[in-house]
């Protein structure tokens, strides 16, 4: 059985970023959230905007449209690099990911 993500204030603004320094080029996030994550030509897995642009400068974050919550969770627990990380857009405060407290 799935583990559901745990409510953490839906009606709250959430974010996306990877850290490509430690990105293992697998892929995994891209295959759970298409809309969220790319590879790009030099392997690394990116965010894209909400029009579909990779967001490819250092820290880059993205809005995690809510729908698809679970879909980059999951992506945050099955990445072999621990690179992705899902925080709060008003305090910044990380809600997924190795820096989730």
């Amino acid at each position: 059985m799935q583990q559901e993500a745990p409510a953490v204030g839906t009606e709250e603004a959430l974010e996306v970023w990877i850290d490509q320094d430690l990105c293992t080029g697998d892929g995994i996030c891209a295959q759970y959230a298409p809309e969220v994550f790319e590879l790009d030509i030099d392997g690394l897995a990116y965010v894209k905007s909400a029009d579909d642009e990779l967001l490819q400068a250092p820290g880059a974050t993205t809005r995690v449209p809510l729908p698809l919550l679970q879909d980059v969770v999951d992506s945050v627990k099955e990445c072999p690099g621990e690179c992705i990380h899902v925080r709060r857009a008003g305090d910044g405060v990380e809600v997924y990911g190795p820096d989730a407290g």
